[in-house]
């Protein structure tokens, strides 16, 4: 690996990370994103790149610096999202981040604020070292991973520039994976017959429908799900999240509403993840004709146009090999340790719809996302710097040799 630590040094770093924390952008705030977007977009303008905007939704737009090759090499998608979740209970102030025993606290610093900076850094130190790459690099400043993707989304439907390989930056310390689960909401509505508790008998309980329903999806399905395993992404998983129906304890509950979570692996489809609850729910209504239940996505969990479709592993694509060999270098051992279960990401989009081989490679540790003393470790902001730099060399190839 190149030395680029004489290019910068960790303040600027550090420094750049707290810069884009100080500005909150979830989804509680006026404009969202906006604010830090046009921070990346001006900090990019005044360090002479090649930026713009693309409008997402309202003010809030992503922001693409593109660093052009001799037109001879592979092209290098890296990608971050610029959104945090709300800063929730959180025990340390959420955005006057500050620097103790060697951790980097506040809102995003792990998810992934941090991340972005390292990969704003990267291009930046490319520059100063006077590196000129064969092939083209593009980083994108993405919008909405936290809610709808709505930022990957966009990038995803209107990019023509086709890429050779990506790097999602999600925390994933010095491990990565090669690509993530899918993800749907599912809600299912139990329809009975409201009645008074004097004469239950007369109603038709909606929760006792829906109890019927986790039962046989207990017995039939959840052994089918946990026996699909993906070498590279883990097991499937549903998990039941929210439960409500009724309306007091002396009255036959007419309506219940149940609220799951499924991760899907490659091969599965939304569709055929729905199918498996539909056919359940045809299943007991062929039983019982007073079983009555409506099966559908949840709008709040949905992207607008596409689907939070798991990313494929690819154990062989260049992209992933170069990765590997950052890691092995850095940990000098022969094999990189793989985080075979982690959480969605924007490499779904990546993966599915614009058939990138992506790796999820970023500072921090996934355990210290979304958490009261959210941090991530200055050390590993200012190895990330040097990683993405050496990649975009490995990856896309230099200029003269």
């Amino acid at each position: 690996m190149i030395d680029f630590t004489k290019y910068f040094n960790t303040d600027e770093i550090v420094e750049l990370t707290s810069d884009l924390v100080r500005i909150p952008s979830h989804v509680d705030v006026p404009g969202r994103e906006a604010a830090v977007g046009d921070y990346i977009y001006n900090w990019a303008l005044a360090e002479g790149f090649n930026v713009r905007r693309v409008q997402v939704e309202g003010g809030r737009h992503n922001v693409y610096i593109n660093v052009d090759g001799t037109g001879s090499g592979r092209n290098l998608l890296l990608n971050g999202h610029i959104d945090t979740v709300p800063p929730f209970d959180m025990v340390i102030e959420p955005f006057e981040p500050v620097v103790r025993d060697g951790m980097l606290y506040g809102r995003g610093t792990n998810d992934m604020k941090g991340g972005v900076a390292c990969m704003l850094m990267a291009l930046l130190v490319l520059k100063r070292a006077g590196i000129q790459l064969k092939g083209d690099v593009m980083f994108t400043a993405v919008c909405g991973e936290e809610e709808e993707s709505d930022g990957t989304e966009i990038f995803a439907l209107n990019e023509t520039r086709s890429f050779d390989g990506a790097i999602v930056g999600e925390p994933s310390g010095y491990m990565y994976s090669l690509g993530n689960r899918g993800l749907e909401w599912i809600e299912i509505k139990f329809k009975g017959k409201t009645m008074h508790g004097g004469q239950a008998h007369l109603g038709i309980n909606a929760i006792s429908k829906a109890s019927k329903f986790i039962e046989r999806v207990a017995v039939e399905l959840e052994p089918k799900i946990r026996s699909r395993v993906d070498e590279y992404i883990g097991p499937g998983v549903m998990n039941y999240g929210k439960i409500f129906g009724g309306d007091m304890p002396s009255t036959v509950a007419g309506e219940c509403t149940l609220q799951l979570d499924r991760r899907y692996l490659p091969g599965e489809t939304p569709e055929s993840v729905v199918k498996e609850y539909q056919d359940i729910i045809d299943e007991l209504h062929a039983e019982d004709p007073d079983f009555n239940a409506t099966i559908s996505l949840m709008s709040n969990g949905q992207m607008k146009i596409l689907h939070h479709t798991p990313a494929a592993a690819d154990p062989d694509a260049a992209i992933n090999k170069c990765v590997e060999r950052m890691i092995c270098e850095k940990l000098n051992v022969t094999e990189a340790p793989l985080n075979r279960c982690r959480g969605w990401t924007d490499a779904g989009i990546l993966s599915t719809y614009m058939h990138i081989p992506t790796a999820i490679f970023g500072p921090g540790q996934l355990e210290n996302s979304h958490t009261k003393d959210e941090h991530v470790a200055v050390e590993m902001l200012r190895d990330f710097v040097s990683f993405y730099a050496n990649i975009a060399v490995d990856f896309c190839g230099q200029s003269g040799e």
